[in-house]
């Protein structure tokens, strides 16, 4: 069962975590506190939790951000999408082809096939993401899956929603057919530890974290050889 969460507020937005089972997914409700439109990340595997709660708050999503395109990620997509029609789904380029094809959004290993309505808008590195009251700036970051981005939402401190690429002293598994560690330790030493050290990232599975700390403490990818 879904379990919901608020987060410590950063980057002037208020934060709401919904874990879907089974993997322990977060999903995650961002919106500006003087607003009743949000943004829906990585809608997971029980989205009547996640409808509940933003109807709950009287909120209307004004998009989905897909992080990558696994199905974990992806599963809630339809249920939101039948509920708000037209409400625009937003991912990764590299990653488009996974929200309709089960093979590849690792779904149909479990015997299962889930999919999504299609993206509405592909997201390149570098693009900026204007919803909600929030602008994010889209880091491209493959690795865990090819087209994997993170969105990065400027404030005190910055605010990371970083799927499955850095966890709390950990990082995203590299062994599906498309992962890469070394591009994904690449890029988080290349384009996550540069950012400040207070930080704060959301990832896709497990507590929230600072930049700061996996500097310090992640076994995977230590801040320097």
């Amino acid at each position: 069962m879904a379990t919901v969460s608020s987060l410590s507020p950063a980057a002037g937005v208020v934060i709401a975590c919904i874990e879907s089972a089974p993997f322990a997914e977060n999903t995650y409700v961002v919106r500006r506190p003087e607003r009743d439109d949000c943004v829906v990340v990585d809608p997971g595997f029980e989205p009547g939790a996640i409808i509940e709660w933003i109807d709950g708050q009287r909120l209307t999503p004004a998009a989905i951000l897909l992080t990558h395109g696994h199905s974990d990620h992806i599963a809630g997509n339809h249920r939101l999408r039948r509920r708000w029609p037209g409400l625009p789904i937003l991912v990764g380029r590299g990653d488009a082809e996974k929200l309709v094809d089960p093979v590849a959004n690792l779904s149909a290993a479990f015997g299962k096939a889930i999919t999504s309505p299609p993206a509405d808008r592909l997201l390149d590195d570098g693009d900026r993401v204007e919803t909600a009251g929030c602008t994010f700036e889209v880091i491209g970051l493959p690795g865990h899956s090819r087209g994997h981005v993170v969105f990065r939402l400027p404030g005190s401190p910055d605010l990371v929603l970083g799927g499955d690429v850095l966890f709390r002293e950990g990082i995203g598994r590299t062994d599906f057919p498309d992962g890469d560690f070394a591009a994904l330790a690449a890029g988080i030493r290349g384009r996550l530890y540069p950012l400040a050290v207070d930080t704060t990232v959301l990832p896709g599975h497990g507590p929230i974290t600072t930049i700061g700390h996996e500097r310090c403490h992640n076994p995977f990818v230590p801040a320097a050889d």
